[in-house]
């Protein structure tokens, strides 16, 4: 059983992002990132935090749906549908009458079918190119 809440710990952050492979974030940037999401949702499951996502927006148009990870130790459990479940009615929710938004995402490798379920389309199509990202590292000047 979990329990989800709308609140997460930058060591809990980085401890997620290394159950699955992913780097780990600059403490104090990663902090300011959970500060600045639209919405964020934690699972907690055994006394431990075992899951997360998080939304970022502009306020009005545009959202990106970052940071779905489960640990591998809790995964198929319904736990990834339930918090991008709440992410959606979030997202629904801060849309008045009339109004749309774009929302984004990008899967990690071989998840797109988890994503589907939710009504994403896969990129590229026959109207959106793959989409593109760079990493950036600031250098020590």
């Amino acid at each position: 059983m979990c329990e989800f809440v709308g609140h997460i710990s930058v060591e809990d952050y980085n401890g997620l992002r290394r159950s699955v492979g992913w780097p780990e974030i600059e403490a104090a940037q990663a902090q300011v990132g959970i500060d600045h999401s639209f919405f964020l949702v934690a699972a907690i499951a055994d006394g431990r935090t075992v899951g997360m996502t998080r939304v970022v927006s502009d306020g009005g148009y545009f959202m990106l749906i970052v940071d779905v990870i489960v640990h591998p130790d809790y995964q198929g459990r319904g736990i990834g549908r339930a918090m991008m479940e709440r992410a959606m009615a979030r997202i629904s929710r801060h849309l008045k009458p009339g109004q749309s938004a774009m929302v984004n995402l990008m899967a990690a490798k071989e998840k797109e079918p988890f994503y589907r379920r939710f009504g994403f389309i896969e990129r590229p199509n026959d109207t959106s190119g793959a989409g593109m990202v760079q990493y950036l590292t600031a250098g020590n000047e």
